[in-house]
């Protein structure tokens, strides 16, 4: 019998049981699926490493330095700020604190005003001081900043919508700040063996069940689908919030969901490690980058891939085509559509679920929907199971 039986081996169960292991507590993780990381996976595809949606790391995430080697994982860093495709053309607006280089192209982009872009400066300036405004929604805090209306459809819907995976720009606007503030502090990277690497530098050397769906939970035992009872001193819910709620018997969160489309290409139609965001705000394409232009590990040589993101379910695969070959001419029509991924539930909608008393439970939904709230979720509950024992 395990001291401690953890039920899902995303980044919230890996983390929590990483620390259980530091302090020498006895853990099992149980996994429903084949792996490990959950929605932070890669997957091998004719030699082109696709993550399980398009995803980026932030390194000054605090928790991910203080359990994460970075060394190991072989970063390879983004461009900072991002291209913004707009009415034919591809103009840059990047940090000229990062990128002193670019200042003058930046100021000179017709993607909003100077008085945007200095708005932009004094954004940055309160985001470095952690100076947090009152909470209020993305959209609203962007409108008392000054922004023009025409600057945050260009630039911020796009941009925070890919991150939040909606693009109405309701998420609080305490945590647009922290994003901005890692992004300014840090780089936006992905690993040389993709985003998956995270997850399985975690859960190196941690006893694993994986194939193995829960049925059933306590606070000191789980049944599997397969009849068999294990016993724990503690038990940590770690799934998803669907399957959390599940498992829990409460009615299943709402969720904000996402489309991926990968495509090989014979060259990369940016050859910048940049995002490029859709500032026309028409099609179904929200974003696009070239992760192969990033880290040359994720295609194979003399290929380039092309990860396009859709923000809901169901894209329709030759509008999304239709929307790149708008955007780089003809030869995408050439590509070769390697894989879609539709996520249902890539984020938790804000909003905690009630669970049982006496149950620990961990996952990005208790937390931020990022990978620095699912590694803080892990934590707490690992330091809430050693209370207990």
């Amino acid at each position: 019998m395990a001291d401690v039986i953890i039920v899902g081996a995303g980044l919230a169960g890996l983390a929590c049981a990483r620390y259980l292991a530091s302090r020498q507590v006895d853990c099992l993780i149980v996994e429903a699926s084949d792996g490990v990381g959950g929605r932070v996976r890669t997957d091998l595809i004719e030699g082109f490493q696709l993550d399980r949606g398009f995803q980026v790391f932030l390194t000054a995430y605090p928790e991910a330095k203080a359990v994460l080697d970075y060394g190991a994982l072989k970063l390879h860093s983004f461009s900072s700020g991002a291209l913004v495709q707009f009415e034919g053309g591809r103009h840059l607006l990047s940090d000229p604190w990062r990128e002193p280089t670019h200042a003058i192209e930046a100021l000179l982009s017709p993607i909003g005003s100077l008085a945007d872009k200095l708005r932009v400066a004094r954004m940055r300036y309160q985001a470095m001081g952690n100076r947090e405004t009152q909470e209020t929604t993305t959209l609203e805090y962007l409108q008392r900043q000054g922004f023009s209306p025409g600057f945050i459809s260009k630039f911020f819907q796009p941009f925070f919508g890919g991150i939040f995976l909606e693009s109405h720009l309701r998420t609080s606007s305490h945590m647009a700040q922290f994003v901005f503030r890692m992004m300014a502090s840090g780089d936006t990277a992905l690993p040389a063996n993709g985003m998956g690497a995270i997850s399985k530098q975690l859960a190196s050397g941690l006893p694993l069940r994986l194939n193995s769906r829960v049925k059933a939970i306590n606070p000191t035992s789980i049944v599997l689908d397969s009849g068999e009872d294990l016993q724990a001193r503690a038990v940590v819910l770690a799934a998803d919030g669907p399957e959390a709620a599940r498992l829990a018997g409460l009615p299943p969160p709402d969720s904000r969901s996402v489309s991926c489309l990968y495509f090989a290409a014979d060259r990369a139609p940016i050859e910048e490690p940049i995002l490029l965001l859709n500032g026309d705000r028409k099609g179904p394409v929200n974003n696009l980058c070239v992760p192969s232009a990033v880290a040359s590990t994720y295609a194979p040589a003399g290929a380039a891939l092309v990860s396009a993101t859709v923000l809901g379910l169901n894209p329709d695969e030759s509008a999304v085509r239709e929307q790149l070959t708008s955007w780089f001419g003809d030869g995408v029509r050439t590509w070769r559509h390697l894989k879609t991924y539709q996520i249902a539930h890539a984020q938790p909608e804000p909003g905690r679920l009630n669970f049982p008393v006496g149950l620990h439970v961990c996952g990005d939904h208790c937390e931020t929907a990022s990978i620095q709230g699912a590694l803080v979720s892990g934590r707490r509950a690992a330091e809430s199971v050693m209370r207990t024992l």
